[in-house]
Formats: C-alpha cells, sequence, structure tokens
C-alpha cells in the first residue's frame, strides 16, 4: 500500500488500533491446540532471523511482545497474539535454519504447511523478505506452498535501513517481477524498517484494512 493510497484519518485509526492491548494467547505446536477461529487472523512468515519479532513488537508499538533474537531458529512454535478482541496475530516458525536438526526442521514445516492450508479464519500471510538478499529459494518454496494452498500473501521487505535508497529500490522492482504470474500473491509489496519505523504506518495501515 502506497503513501498516496492511504489518507490521514485510515493512518490514525490504525496507529490507534494497534495501541491497543495486545496480550499473548499460546504457542501451539499441534494443530488441535489452534486458538478458537472466532476472530480475522494474519500470520507472519519469513526466513530465520528476518527480523519477525522486531517487526511484531513494532507493529504493536512494543518491545517485548514478540521474543528477537540474533540466534536464528528460536521461534519453534506458532505463536499466537490478542490485538483487542478484534485481531488474532500469529508468529510462525522461521524456515530455512540449516543447524537445526532434520527432524524438527520437518517437524515445524509440517505444522505451518498444515496450519496455512486449513485455517479458516486467515485473511492474509505476510511474508517477510530481508531487504538486503532478496528472495531466496526457501521464500520461493512457501510462495509456491501458498499459491497451492490459495493463501493470500504479501511480500514485507525488512532491515530497509540496512541498504541505501537506489538499492532500495532495485529489490523492490526485483521481488514485484517475481511476484507476475503468482495466483495468490498480493500485488503491492510493503518495505519496511521495524528500527527507523521506515514504512510501519503504512503496513498498519494495510493490516487494519483486514479487521
Amino acid at each position: 500500500m502506497d503513501v498516496e493510497d492511504i489518507n490521514p484519518t485510515e493512518l490514525e485509526a490504525a496507529r490507534v488500533f494497534f495501541s491497543r492491548p495486545c496480550t499473548f494467547v499460546r504457542g501451539v505446536v499441534s494443530l488441535k491446540d489452534l486458538p478458537n477461529d472466532n476472530l480475522p487472523e494474519v500470520a507472519f512468515a519469513g526466513r530465520s532471523n528476518v527480523g519477525k519479532s522486531s517487526l511484531l513488537n513494532a507493529l504493536t508499538f512494543r518491545k517485548n511482545l514478540a521474543r528477537s533474537s540474533n540466534t536464528p531458529g528460536r521461534t519453534r512454535e506458532l505463536n499466537f497474539f490478542n490485538l483487542d478482541e478484534r485481531l488474532m496475530l500469529a508468529d510462525l516458525p522461521g524456515y530455512g535454519y540449516a543447524r537445526a536438526s532434520k527432524t524438527a526442521v520437518a517437524k515445524w514445516s509440517a505444522l505451518t504447511r498444515d496450519y496455512l492450508r486449513g485455517r479458516a479464519p486467515l485473511r492474509r500471510v505476510f511474508v517477510l523478505v530481508d531487504s538486503r538478499h532478496g528472495l531466496k529459494s526457501t521464500d520461493v518454496e512457501v510462495m509456491d506452498m501458498l499459491d497451492e494452498a490459495a493463501a493470500v500473501y504479501q511480500i514485507v521487505l525488512t532491515k530497509l535501513d540496512k541498504i541505501k535508497t537506489a538499492e532500495q529500490e532495485k529489490v523492490i522492482a526485483r521481488t514485484q517481477q517475481a511476484l507476475g504470474n503468482r495466483p495468490a500473491a498480493f500485488p503491492k509489496i510493503a518495505a519496511v524498517s521495524a528500527l527507523k519505523g521506515n514504512g510501519m504506518a503504512q503496513l498498519r495501515a494495510e493490516v487494519f484494512s483486514l479487521v
């Protein structure tokens, strides 16, 4: 969602919404333990160490809602957060972490796959991609799975503050081109910096529009 697409009233409404109480519900390692599906839901997926926890904290104006770590692969459950009894946020296990055991990776992958394919209230999956590296093969695999499952997803380029403006434009263009023929991909890319705040107001408005 471009800045010019959002009026100040929508931005303010999204800011107020994400300032409301947000609480951790539970960490899930089995589909039978998923929270009730009476709220609309959005999920955040991405490679290990892409900055999911930092983004969730920035999105909700908190420092410690989601645990962030420099150690890849820390999130090993589907973690759910309830925002003002109006929206459920799902933090999915990071993928592409080579140091985890094959058994653990297979377990996390199967759980995430089953969740994404069968979760009725899921409105959109935000697939986080490190803007310094662009789409990797593991990102493409997840996108293939989401296309197959007809689960709408939107790419969020993270850590925008780590690259220069000219490179930002290039990575956005390359990513946009890669989405060209993907049936479940949301057409617009979000580009953000959780650290500096770039693009976060627009991302809040994008999520808020799904509530």
